[in-house]
């Protein structure tokens, strides 16, 4: 779930992420452009049946919720289109076999590929294989090394994750002197938690009244995150509020929370999942808020892969082309507006 493309840094508070489906009109790239239309006149892919399009998706092991999500999303944003075959991997974690499955997609010569890598820089020279052969690529996510590897980019917004949690933390906590919080992070060798953190402690910073007392690695599973939320507890009798990165792993932190009968704090989550806005919604725990990186960005791939394919735009910008790249914006969902996000939560 990383990225190292610039982010939206200036809002905090929104609704949902924007659809490629409604903002796009066509990608930039290095290889050979389609006879360019006056502004305004480009054709924009709709949900009418159009040129037949094979999409071949690549992405990693679902071996986590989001990552799951991911795949669901593309399948079913496909199958909506009815001039639309997708070629679906089986996934893989480790990066030769994922280059394999992209190889043989590339020799099936389908007309765009989707990937999330496993591994951004590793899968590069497997990018740059398919733009060199004539084959466009929306690349997901975790960024490849080269932007000459990728048509254009679609991703989440892991510095904008940190930066909301903050602020919302910050927002419930402005006026009580002396409040401290702890962090219950992700891998510590992924650069997407860095840059989680580099958001929370940002955002922390416009609230003087609040001092971060302590921070735990964790590693995106149920059971790190139950292990480690047990030692911030032990090791912190009293704090504020707590921020964890994923909802994955703080199904374990809520159960290491309900097993030290603690309730003097809030917590806010990360990622979107159905169990995390479901106990939001119920407002009986803990747990007040969640901040979303949307596993709906792989059907919105979906949707430019298909005009890629189709040699449309996607109506919503004056531009004939659109930027290289797409970040999602990073919601706040709270008991207040759990319903409007409860249809695109993961399990």
């Amino acid at each position: 779930m990383s990225r190292t493309v610039p982010s939206r840094r200036g809002l905090l508070f929104g609704t949902a992420a924007v659809s490629a489906g409604a903002l796009l009109t066509a990608c930039t790239s290095n290889e050979p452009k389609q006879q360019e239309q006056p502004a305004g006149n480009t054709p924009a892919a709709d949900g009418k049946p159009g040129k037949p399009v094979t999409i071949g998706f690549a992405g990693p092991q679902a071996d986590h919720g989001w990552l799951n999500a991911i795949n669901q999303n593309a399948k079913s944003r496909a199958a909506k289109y009815s001039d639309v075959t997708l070629e679906i991997t089986e996934g893989s974690n480790d990066t030769a076999a994922q280059i394999g499955q992209v190889q043989t997609l590339i020799n099936k010569k389908v007309d765009v590929l989707v990937i999330l890598p496993a591994d951004g820089k590793a899968l590069t020279q497997v990018g740059l294989q398919a733009m060199r052969a004539g084959i466009p690529v929306v690349n997901l996510d975790r960024v490849f090394a080269s932007p000459q590897a990728y048509r254009c980019w679609i991703g989440g917004d892991n510095y904008g994750m940190g930066l909301n949690a903050g602020t919302y933390i910050g927002e419930q906590l402005k006026d009580k002197p002396n409040a401290k919080v702890v962090e219950l992070a992700g891998l510590d060798n992924l650069e997407l938690t860095r840059q989680r953190t580099q958001g929370f402690d940002d955002a922390l910073k416009n609230y003087p009244n609040i001092t971060k007392v302590a921070r735990q690695a964790a590693d995106f599973t149920v059971e790190s995150g139950q292990a480690k939320m047990a030692q911030l507890l032990q090791a912190q009798p009293a704090f504020d509020a707590l921020w964890n990165h994923d909802d994955d792993q703080g199904v374990g932190a809520l159960r290491a929370i309900a097993q030290a009968g603690r309730d003097d704090f809030l917590m806010v989550g990360g990622a979107g999942a159905r169990s995390a806005m479901d106990v939001i919604k119920a407002g009986t725990g803990v747990l007040k808020a969640t901040v979303l990186y949307p596993p709906t960005m792989a059907a919105s791939a979906i949707d430019l892969a298909r005009a890629l394919g189709q040699g449309k735009g996607v109506g919503g910008l004056a531009e004939l082309e659109i930027p290289s790249s797409l970040t999602l914006y990073s919601a706040v969902v709270t008991k207040e507006n759990v319903d409007d996000y409860l249809p695109t939560g993961f399990n």
